[in-house]
């Protein structure tokens, strides 16, 4: 197993969020719209999902840990499943210019709404399929908030081939300690379908074979 990390949680826990107005906001109607992927749950309503996914810079301090803890150069190839508008992916970009980047996700208006710069370098896919890469192809794999969107099965698809074409991958998904974070969890998530402890998703990394990095967000 790899590293536990902190990198995206300072930027999680910045935001504010009501768990029991969600819950009780009509929320397997807004489960169902957000499970699209679409407009509505990148730049719709906040029930359906962000509420308005604008790039503001905010990711920029997660893409400088990222390229510290890695040692990731212009020379790097970075692949980011699951990448949405790519916001994250931008930032990595406009850091090393000369690095190979690929961000893949399965949202048409995600990629079509991402930052004009890292179109180019986009793909609609799904994580759970095989990749079309050699075996260790990049030398960072990312996915965040992504794999625990699927079910159990497709789960260990995605888990296996980040495994296969990183030689350093790093995922984040949601997870929880205690009942009161599980409580939470449920109130706020509509598109997780692995609700799965921290003890879990470890035991869960090991049977799948999975080698990398990994980072859990909390709803605390």
């Amino acid at each position: 197993m790899g590293e536990k990390l902190n990198l995206v949680t300072p930027l999680h826990t910045s935001t504010k969020r009501d768990y029991l107005a969600r819950m009780v906001d009509d929320k397997v109607l807004c489960m169902g719209k957000a499970k699209e992927y679409e407009a509505d749950y990148w730049d719709g309503d906040r029930r359906f999902g962000y509420g308005g996914y604008r790039y503001d810079g905010r990711w920029k301090p997660v893409a400088e840990r990222i390229i510290e803890h890695y040692r990731l150069t212009d020379a790097s190839r970075i692949l980011d499943l699951g990448c949405g508008k790519a916001h994250l992916l931008h930032e990595l970009k406009l850091l090393l210019p000369g690095a190979e980047v690929l961000g893949l996700d399965i949202s048409t208006h995600g990629l079509a709404t991402a930052p004009e710069a890292i179109r180019p370098f986009l793909r609609q896919g799904r994580a759970q399929d095989e990749l079309p890469f050699a075996d260790k192809h990049f030398d960072l794999v990312l996915s965040l908030g992504c794999v625990f969107n699927l079910e159990i099965d497709d789960l260990a698809k995605a888990l296996g081939e980040i495994e296969r074409v990183g030689r350093s991958a790093y995922v984040m998904v949601e997870s929880y300690r205690n009942n009161r974070e599980l409580f939470n969890l449920q109130c706020w998530a509509l598109t997780c379908e692995s609700f799965f402890s921290e003890r879990e998703w470890i035991w869960l990394f090991k049977h799948f074979g999975y080698t990398g990095d990994y980072e859990f967000i909390f709803f605390e």
